[in-house]
């Protein structure tokens, strides 16, 4: 087994393994069922913010609605994993608005992609999130306050929210959630598969699988 393979699946064997609950839109509330080609499409993640090498064999590919508060607890488990192992794992983060309000929570990550700023601006989003969400609801004027120590051009940010390029990327994250049936945040798939059943565990364990295949 490789030193880096080594140093992962230790990484991933000591994070704390807490129970949470999955934030749900309609009725579904269990994992995304598994298909043939449509899905492999919906899951071509080249526009999305990525994270890792692009030469890593494992990808995780996550839907994430930056409102959701279990997206906010399993967000530094997932960075820690990439910390330790960047050459090894890769993470794509899609995006599906369904808090009441979160759209524009949507526009400004995409927009700040424009300065190079979007990891941050998802941190600083996740970190904050109490601030600015109230009773599973979004409050818009709150949001740029509690993310002001990103140092972001906020003229600039507030234009390019509703670029043709902001907008053609929410439509596509919107329509492979559809497609892969995905409602409920945050929702996973590790190389294409999604989980047996949601939680960290569960996502540990299919982790830990692609990497044993794979390297």
């Amino acid at each position: 087994m490789s030193k880096a393979k080594t140093i992962i699946l230790i990484a991933l064997g000591v994070v704390a393994l807490a129970g949470v609950a999955v934030f749900s839109f309609g009725g579904k509330t269990g994992p995304a069922s598994a298909g043939p080609d449509p899905r492999a499409a919906a899951l071509a993640s080249e526009h999305a913010p990525t994270m890792g090498s692009p030469d890593a064999r494992v990808h995780i590919v996550e839907f994430l609605d930056p409102a959701c508060g279990t997206c906010a607890m399993f967000y530094p488990m997932v960075k820690q994993w990439l910390n330790e192992a960047p050459d090894q794992l890769r993470l794509s983060i899609r995006h599906v608005p369904f808090h009441t309000g979160v759209e524009y929570v949507v526009r400004v990550l995409e927009a700040s992609r424009s300065q190079d700023k979007y990891w941050e601006t998802l941190e600083a989003l996740l970190m904050t999130q109490r601030q600015w969400v109230t009773n599973h609801v979004v409050q818009p004027d709150r949001v740029l306050p509690a993310i002001a120590a990103v140092g972001l051009d906020e003229e600039r940010l507030i234009a390019d929210m509703d670029s043709p390029a902001v907008v053609a990327r929410m439509q596509k994250d919107q329509e492979d959630a559809v497609t892969l049936r995905v409602s409920a945040t945050p929702e996973y798939f590790v190389n294409g598969r999604p989980l047996p059943s949601f939680g960290q565990q569960q996502l540990l364990d299919l982790v830990r699988e692609e990497l044993e295949k794979h390297y």
